[in-house]
């Protein structure tokens, strides 16, 4: 009997462990174009949306249930022929193991997007080279950062694989006349984003995105909630080694824009044991002043 026992723990950890490819919604939002061709933008965003959720991006075949939940959302603002100019906002969730709860863990907006689009063009990944036309790569890149991402709140650094597949992408554009990429142009491109994610300095970041999620969030649905607030507490107080440098570092800026609301909402109550408020407070109010009045000093 225990032994079936451990089985079946064992194959529910399995498939809530290891949910690599994505059910991923696509917007894409052309009302600052104008013109009556709007048959180009919806055939875009349907192309858009097949090929991030049809291409094998891991080689796994996952039930639906078990896939990434993620979004882009395209805010289009310029047009010249067929190059098109605007923003994409990138979102991902992933399940809270024993509730309904769906935590937030990317959240992206890059404003400096940029691509050719022909309607009806094929749309092919293809790691070893450059599209051409910048669509692909972009969407390629931030589909294996949100792979990355959520690998690593399963196992410790479990998302270099993907990570990896992302640098790629990145060094295939480089040079290729479309901006976003370079880490020469500002510390916020997609080439000085996934450079600082794969860095050294970058560890403590992505222990946290384990410990936070596996140690911490996944046991909050017990009866015991004292204790796991105190490991995220805990995990939260060891990225005070960011603060004298954290305004530079792209990937802790994603961290804090994704998790604010939900470390608010956690702490935001009288049942929080010996975790130290004040310590928390202090932190929290240093990483997102602008949150202050709203969220970090209503903790009691």
């Amino acid at each position: 009997m225990k032994k079936l026992l451990y089985l079946f723990s064992l194959l529910i950890f399995c498939n809530f462990s290891f949910a690599q490819e994505l059910n991923a919604q696509v917007q894409v939002n052309y009302q600052q174009l104008g013109g009556s061709n709007l048959q180009l933008y919806r055939t875009l965003e349907k192309s858009l949306k097949d090929f991030i959720n049809n291409t094998s991006w891991t080689g796994k075949k996952l039930q639906n249930f078990e896939k990434i939940k993620c979004s882009f959302a395209i805010v289009l603002t310029e047009k010249t022929g067929n190059n098109f100019k605007g923003t994409l906002v990138v979102q991902s969730v992933r399940p809270v193991f024993g509730s309904q709860y769906e935590t937030p863990i990317l959240n992206i907006n890059d404003t400096n997007f940029s691509f050719q689009y022909l309607e009806n063009q094929n749309m092919i990944f293809n790691e070893r080279q450059f599209s051409g036309k910048n669509l692909i790569d972009v969407l390629s890149f931030y589909v294996y950062l949100i792979l990355g991402y959520d690998a690593d709140t399963f196992q410790m650094k479990g998302g270099t694989p993907f990570f990896d597949k992302a640098m790629q992408i990145t060094q295939n554009s480089q040079n290729q006349n479309y901006s976003g990429w370079s880490q020469m142009d500002s510390p916020r491109t997609r080439g000085s984003l996934i450079t600082t994610i794969l860095s050294e300095q970058n560890s403590t970041i992505r222990n946290f995105y384990y410990n936070y999620h596996r140690m911490g969030l996944d046991n909050l649905a017990k009866a015991d909630q004292i204790s796991t607030k105190q490991i995220i507490a805990n995990e939260i107080m060891k990225l005070k080694f960011y603060e004298s440098n954290f305004q530079m570092n792209y990937p802790f800026n994603i961290l804090i824009d994704s998790k604010k609301d939900e470390i608010f909402n956690i702490f935001n109550s009288n049942n929080n044991g010996s975790v130290n408020m004040s310590d928390l407070k202090q932190l929290m109010n240093t990483f997102s002043p602008k949150d202050s009045d709203s969220k970090w000093n209503k903790w009691n």
